[in-house]
């Protein structure tokens, strides 16, 4: 299918995609914060239609790009507003809507629908975007049904519940109707905060669309929303998206960075040459249940359970307590393990480091390496009485993926398995390289351009190189880690210790398997935004990112915040122009609070919920550092 002049799914390439954050009435702006992304490499751009004037402004936005030569697919980014839906559509190449507030009033209602009801619910639905489809339909244009995990529908959440199964539901509901009205320039997303519910949704949906027969192949656009900023929110983004590519799923992409729009695009595309020069990637993962049961996978594709595996107790780092053990395996933390050299290197820091440090050396642990592939050398494990830690030997020339998911397949559960970002040790230049501004040289620094975004004046090659080292670290240990395979990980793909080591704590942050600092749920900007995003951001981490453990959702308007905030402890969200509503999980309990106030009333709405530490010299030290070679 195609977007304007952009061909989709099929044999056409991985697209990338991104979103303008300015106000839609604002034209100037819109037209050159459009033109900095297409300049970027973006191929498809999004902007938001809140209300039907926003959407009527899209022709004034799309005549004076064509008119400027930028022909750059543009879509439409609807909640709420079936009328913004049809007036965008009179202007624009691709209409997206969310099912979960397209037609519905999310109220958070208890209620059981009987069959009837049900159905009387899906006329209401199909009577309201029918208009829609009539007018894509008519004009050619593309539509993507995009369901979030924040923002389901009363009546899905009531059948189905807060699950990837309600996502896929929500998605072929309206899909249906499409169908029904002979419609097919359609794509499917199934975007979620958290990379397991997203990967689980995606692989379910692939499974559903394969049930459902050949005719049922639609593209998919790929994206972890809220995910944040800065190294956290690309290690989240390549667990979500980086596994789902390599598994072969995903036809365009969308990383959502609380960051100028421009910083997504060499994100998205370091992915998709990632998993372009992995070979035999695609496919990894089978597509339906039945193949699932064929192959004898170690674990469910379609929902999380952590392999489960016996307690071990190996040799730490420490030369100095030769009697002392750590456990890892069963319902212990997921280790981080370092080679001896990164660890010689940070030994002088370790005191330095709190809890957040390297607890296993690779060559004391007595880890076995082997070939998956090698079924006597598996087998002579599986013989031995004790549970061992076992890991895929450096040389072994499979993608790291697929390698250790047949290690899972073929070793007994017992035995705990290490896993490794690379099958093979790589040097970097140095461990100054960084992923914020403020760790970049003076020449790397952001400058303004006019009303558009901040942007790069230069890139820096180095940066370029550990964001690679990061985003394949965080697909290959992340995606596995999703599956719930893994007891331990080592990084070694990036040879500076203190980058190595941070990055390793951040992979089990971001993938949900070990929190060791404030986790963040922050959205991308957008026209709908009712605060600067980034600096309040910036200002909400400085006042509670001591706070271990504590889970803040910062949300620029009210599309997907009660849902994505359903696993948060607080939220901060965006309520009208200058205000602020604050929540506890999903529920609102302070509303219109002044934006110069809001920071200062949420932390005293954490002290309120007993969540609340103060800030000491032990919890700065308790950070991962960055230390360069002694």
């Amino acid at each position: 299918m195609k977007v304007g002049n952009v061909g989709i799914g099929g044999d056409n390439p991985i697209r990338v995609q991104s979103m303008i954050t300015c106000d839609t009435m604002d034209t100037e702006a819109s037209i050159q914060q459009t033109i900095e992304l297409a300049d970027a490499g973006c191929e498809i751009v999004r902007i938001t239609a809140p209300t039907v004037k926003d959407a009527r402004n899209l022709e004034n936005i799309v005549q004076g790009l064509r008119e400027r030569g930028c022909d750059v697919p543009i879509v439409a980014d609807i909640h709420f507003k079936p009328e913004a839906a049809l007036e965008a559509a009179k202007w624009v190449d691709k209409v997206r809507i969310n099912p979960g507030n397209y037609a519905d009033s999310k109220k958070f209602l208890i209620r059981e629908y009987t069959d009837e009801q049900y159905t009387a619910e899906l006329n209401r639905i199909r009577e309201r975007f029918s208009p829609l489809v009539d007018l894509c339909k008519k004009r050619g244009i593309a539509m993507r049904i995009g369901t979030n995990h924040g923002s389901l529908s009363d009546r899905i959440l009531n059948r189905y519940g807060d699950t990837p199964l309600g996502m896929v539901e929500s998605a072929l509901e309206f899909a249906r109707i499409a169908r029904d009205l002979d419609y097919h320039d359609f794509v499917f997303s199934m975007k979620a905060s958290n990379p397991k519910i997203m990967i689980a949704a995606y692989r379910l949906l692939v499974a559903r669309l394969d049930e459902l027969g050949p005719d049922w192949n639609y593209p998919l656009h790929l994206g972890v929303t809220e995910a944040g900023e800065g190294e956290d929110a690309r290690i989240k983004s390549a667990i979500g998206i980086g596994s789902l590519l390599a598994d072969g799923i995903g036809d365009t992409v969308r990383v959502s960075l609380t960051e100028d729009s421009p910083h997504e695009i060499p994100v998205a595309k370091a992915l998709i040459e990632n998993i372009k020069k992995t070979p035999d990637a695609q496919h990894s993962t089978p597509i339906n249940r039945e193949q699932a049961l064929n192959a004898q996978l170690s674990f469910d594709p379609f929902s999380y359970q952590r392999r489960a595996t016996e307690t071990l107790a190996v040799v730490p780092q420490e030369r100095d307590n030769p009697g002392q053990r750590i456990m890892l395996g069963g319902t212990e933390l997921i280790r981080v393990v370092v080679r001896q050299t990164n660890f010689d290197q940070i030994a002088h820091k370790i005191d330095r480091m709190g809890e957040y440090k390297p607890e296993i050396v690779y060559e004391r642990a007595a880890i076995r390496e082997v070939d998956p592939r090698d079924d006597s050398a598996v087998a002579k494990i599986n013989s031995e009485s004790t549970p061992q830690l076992v890991t895929v030997r450096d040389d072994v020339d499979l993608p790291v993926i697929a390698a250790f998911r047949l290690l899972a397949a073929k070793l007994q559960a017992r035995h705990p398995i290490l896993l490794k970002d690379i099958l093979h040790r790589v040097a970097t230049e140095n461990d100054e390289i960084g992923m914020t501004n403020d760790e970049r040289s003076p020449n790397d620094r952001m400058t303004k351009r006019g009303a558009g975004f901040v942007i790069p004046s230069s890139l820096d090659i180095r940066h370029s190189s550990f964001l690679n080292t990061l985003l394949t670290a965080s697909t290959n240990i992340g995606s596995l880690l999703c599956d719930g395979i893994g007891d331990a990980i080592l990084v070694q793909g990036e040879e500076a210790s203190g980058q190595a080591l941070r990055l390793s704590y951040n992979i089990l942050q971001a993938a949900g398997s070990r929190i060791f600092k404030t986790d963040y749920v922050a959205c991308p900007s957008c026209g709908r935004t009712l605060f600067n995003l980034q600096t309040t951001t910036a200002k909400i981490k400085a006042a509670t990112s001591h706070l271990k453990g504590v889970k803040i959702a910062i949300m620029g308007c009210i599309v997907n915040g009660p849902g994505e905030m359903a696993d948060a402890d607080f939220g901060y969200v965006g309520g009208a122009p200058g205000k602020v509503n604050l929540y506890v999980g999903k529920t609102a309990v302070k509303f219109n609070i002044p934006e110069v106030e809001a920071v200062d009333r949420l932390q005293d709405l954490i002290r309120e919920h007993g969540k609340w530490a103060e800030s000491t010299p032990q919890n700065a030290a308790s950070e991962p550092v960055s230390v360069s070679p002694p």
